[in-house]
């Protein structure tokens, strides 16, 4: 199944009170534990690229013709978007040429009137070229690619802005953070949440950061309108956990332990089962 935009999905997602993972790539091993999970889960998936991640796999035309010969060779039936992740007014142009099916425009850090005109902008050449685009509002804490966030709540009002624009989902900070929580961190503003709910009506809803969130909260989240949660960190941190053990063992010195194939494949079945637990824990099973 060729690639689709993420507008049906989520949709669906936020009319039948569930979401979709958006869960970042990094590399052939990420990708390809990512799909195979989504295809033997029967749900919908988004695949992440952070304007570094694209740079690092040799970029955005690279990305692409991956993802594509995968979908291919392995089969792959269910609706699958590839994304570009808070990428910057340059970036979301280049992943629209090179071939992405939704883009992320982070118009975070500018003004309310520089944010509404570019993303005004972007959405324009999206709907011309049939792509979801997803915007954001408020900041979401921590560092992504040098973008440094306090994490501070979304204002609803210019989540209404923005949301008025067209764009197919809203990122809005609820108190949020990319990487690992840290112990006295305050928990997600489901007040805030439900504001720009209330604001923004069937406009599906991102939850970024999504690692690390309590079970609980997400579940919360999800009624109050997030069709969409990113996950990053968590696949990241059972990918080094699974190998770590493995040369610990010092498995990589028996035999041809060594081969990348065999080093990196504990690595691999951890990513899919990180994976398989968050879209069971999203709802998104059978959904495809």
């Amino acid at each position: 199944m060729p690639l689709v935009n993420a507008k049906e999905m989520l949709t669906k997602a936020k009319a039948g009170h569930y979401a979709v993972g958006q869960f970042n790539i990094n590399n052939l091993e990420w990708t390809k534990a990512i799909l195979l999970t989504a295809e033997e889960l029967n749900s919908p998936v988004i695949l992440g690229v952070s304007e570094g991640a694209g740079k690092y796999m040799c970029g955005y035309k690279t990305v692409v013709g991956m993802v594509n010969g995968m979908l291919e060779e392995l089969n792959i039936t269910v609706p699958v978007a590839l994304h570009l992740d808070h990428g910057s007014y340059e970036g979301a142009k280049a992943c629209i040429e090179a071939g992405f099916s939704s883009v992320m425009f982070d118009g975070s850090h500018y003004d309310i009137d520089e944010n509404v005109a570019k993303t005004t902008e972007l959405v324009n050449i999206c709907n011309e070229k049939g792509l979801s685009i997803e915007a954001e509002v408020g900041s979401i804490g921590g560092e992504e690619d040098g973008v440094i966030g306090a994490g501070e709540c979304a204002d609803p009002e210019e989540c209404k802005r923005i949301a008025d624009l067209g764009v197919t989902m809203l990122a809005a900070g609820i108190g949020n953070i990319h990487g690992k929580y840290p112990a006295n961190w305050k928990g997600l503003s489901f007040e805030t949440l439900d504001a720009v709910q209330q604001k923004t009506g069937d406009m599906p809803l991102v939850l970024h950061g999504g690692s690390g969130i309590p079970d609980e909260m997400v579940k919360k989240a999800i009624t109050l309108g997030v069709s969409k949660v990113n996950v990053n960190t968590e696949c990241q941190l059972a990918f080094a956990d699974a190998t770590r053990k493995y040369i610990e063992a010092g498995k990589d010195l028996e035999g041809k332990g060594f081969d990348p194939r065999k080093l990196l494949a504990p690595g691999f079945e951890a990513i899919k089962a990180t994976v398989k637990e968050k879209m069971e824990l999203f709802g998104s099973v059978n959904k495809a």
